[in-house]
């Protein structure tokens, strides 16, 4: 029965998730009546000959322009966090590993700040002056995190951690000082660093899917070896993994995933670090099955999270108050629990 149970999981759970974008994709502050929205889906998204008589233009662009695409960038960027941050955890063998561990957050935050406070307005590819600089400060983050952790041809976990937690912090500093020196651009910054769906649309969609799934192919290929690497590294070597090459995958896939996300999104915290461990509790530690869940179950969260925001109150929260808001207490629930379990 159990085995059963464990074979129909990740299908109710994908068809639980597909029916939540549907809902949300429908609720807003803005009222449209359910028939309404039904046919505007049918004809946008299935483009099956619906009659649309009676229907607003602005109904219309509402549901096809506003909400579809914002829950699926939800969906999307929950989900590639939650998978990040169950590789970081395994790789790292960290429970507090979460995609943001090595400075990335950091150093996004950091560009996004000097693009805020210069004005920078030139675009690439839908992306704005903001979201360019916050990408290329992510990524210059993560190799300058590389350069300094490396010793020879290895990269010791606790060196990468020490240096990743090291460059976040001075990057913070300079933040900090950026703002400090630049008051009248501290209120924007202070909300791109809350994280944020508003405003995004196909454009976003478009940019962030790529890296998200040539990030997830490669490391849906490095299952096998991130669960024989549970066993610890020198194992690991005696079965053949090249422990070395496995953790350059998962950091610059990793890597590339969470600077595309954060770059259009600013930073949401908590999911990566607390959606893997509540799958782990229902699923067990092997990432065959624990990272596919955690891609349903990150999205599904912040598709939830980014819901209530702009339906709870008539000013729009930034979404990563929301996640933090549910997150943090939930992850002290679960550390009390493993402490009571220890005990």
């Amino acid at each position: 029965m159990k085995k059963k149970l464990k074979s129909y999981a990740m299908p109710i759970s994908i068809i639980g998730c597909v029916l939540l974008m549907y809902l949300c994709a429908i609720v807003g502050i803005t009222a449209i009546p359910f028939g309404d929205a039904n046919r505007i889906l049918l004809h946008e998204v299935l483009h099956i000959p619906v009659n649309m008589e009676g229907i607003s233009p602005g109904s219309i662009a509402i549901i096809w322009n506003v909400r579809l695409p914002r829950v699926i960038l939800g969906f999307l960027t929950g989900g590639a966090l939650a998978v990040c941050g169950s590789a970081y955890q395994g790789i790292f063998k960290n429970p507090m590993a979460d995609p943001f561990i090595l400075g990335v957050s950091s150093g996004a935050a950091l560009g996004a700040s000097i693009g805020i406070v210069m004005n920078f307005s030139a675009s690439l590819l839908g992306l704005n002056g903001t979201a360019i600089l916050a990408f290329i400060g992510s990524f210059l983050t993560i190799f300058l995190v590389y350069s300094i952790s490396r010793v020879g041809r290895k990269v010791p976990v606790a060196s990468l951690l020490l240096s990743g937690i090291a460059v976040g912090q001075s990057l913070s500093a300079f933040m900090s000082l950026l703002m400090i020196f630049n008051v009248q651009s501290m209120n924007q910054i202070m909300f791109w660093t809350m994280g944020s769906l508003n405003g995004k649309g196909w454009n976003q969609v478009l940019i962030v899917l790529p890296y998200v799934i040539v990030g997830l192919m490669i490391l849906f290929t490095s299952l096998r070896e991130l669960d024989i690497m549970l066993l610890g590294e020198d194992t690991a070597t005696q079965l053949g993994v090249n422990t070395e090459a496995l953790k350059k995958k998962i950091l610059i896939s990793s890597s590339i995933i969470t600077a595309a996300v954060v770059s259009v999104t600013g930073i949401i915290g908590f999911v990566g670090l607390v959606v893997p461990h509540v799958v782990r509790m229902l699923t067990g530690p092997k990432h065959r099955i624990l990272v596919p869940f955690s891609l349903v179950f990150g999205g599904t969260f912040l598709i939830l999270c980014d819901t209530l925001a702009r339906t709870v109150s008539s000013q729009e929260i930034p979404v990563g108050i929301i996640t933090a808001a549910f997150g943090g207490p939930f992850f002290i629930y679960l550390l009390r629990k493993s402490k009571k379990g220890s005990a």
